[in-house]
This record gives C-alpha cells, structure tokens and sequence, in this order.
C-alpha cells in the first residue's frame, strides 16, 4: 500500500512540472513572435520612410493598370445583346398533302403558292423570276401579296407560317 500512495505523489508531482515547463515554453514563444512583429514594423517604417516615392509610384500605377483594364473591358464590350428565340419546328411528312381548306380561306392563287414554294427553295426573286418566265416586279407583287394574306413581314416569316400551315413541305 504504501508502494502505491508514493507512486501517485510522484506522478502528481510530474505532472506539475510538465504544466509549469509547458508554460515557460508558451510565454517565452509569444514574447518572441511580439518581439518579431515589432522589429518587422520597425523595418516596414524604415522601408516605407526610405522609399516614399517609389511606394506612392508604384501605387499610383496599380491604380491605373487597373482602371485601364476595367476600362478596357467595357469599351470591348459588344453593345449588341443576343436574345435566343426559340420557335417549334414543323416535321415535314413524306407524304405531303396540300391543305386546301387553308389554301382557300386565305384566297391564295397558285401562281402565289408557287413564288412561296420557291421562296421555300431558298431561290432569289430574280431565280423565281427566270423558273416561272415572269418578271422581276411581278415576282415581288406576288412576294407583297403572299406578305399579306400571311400576315407577316419577312420571307422566313412567310416560309415559317407557310409550313405552319400545312402549304409547302
């Protein structure tokens, strides 16, 4: 028993001795980071007193390297917005058939649904002109009165609705 009660002593006694150690070795560590912050200070002082002007040089063209190149980037800048339209696309069948019902309610002529055909094909009114032996301005009325009776304004338009409608492949 008494073997026991020494050894317990002895290791309370250790344990005080690795505390205090411990201790001394924190304080001693934080006096020395406090005594290189202010060396390290003191040297920035003497740097920045020393060399003033370079300092407030290479500040000032900081400065204006980057409000050159803020201001580069929206001069650069396109001014023109992309707006995405998205629209359905019409699967054409193979076995096309004309709608007659359509063709007959918007008053449509043949020679009419011809020029939109060919608008279809991709071809100029000049081209229409020379595959349907007409003429340039009667293509082009034909093209005004399709614009109408279609109600739209451009010939993707009319190529759009035309499909839409069940009047060209």
């Amino acid at each position: 028993m008494k073997i026991q009660i020494i050894f317990v002593i002895n290791q309370a006694v250790n344990v005080d001795r690795l505390f205090n150690r411990k201790t001394h070795i924190f304080w001693y560590s934080i006096s020395l980071c406090a005594l290189l912050f202010i060396l390290n200070w003191l040297k920035l002082r003497l740097v920045i007193i020393d060399h003033a002007f370079e300092i407030y040089a290479g500040a000032i063209a900081l400065i204006f390297t980057g409000l050159g190149i803020w201001l580069a980037l929206k001069l650069t800048k396109p001014k023109v917005k992309t707006v995405v339209v998205e629209q359905p696309v019409y699967i054409t069948q193979h076995n096309f058939v004309l709608n007659e019902q359509e063709l007959n309610k918007l008053q449509i002529s043949k020679r009419e649904l011809e020029v939109l055909q060919l608008m279809s094909e991709g071809l100029s009114n000049q081209e229409m002109a020379d595959r349907l032996f007409l003429s340039v301005s009667t293509i082009k009325t034909h093209a005004n009165n399709l614009f109408g009776k279609l109600d739209v304004t451009r010939r993707t338009q009319a190529i759009s609705k035309g499909k839409q409608l069940g009047l060209i492949r």
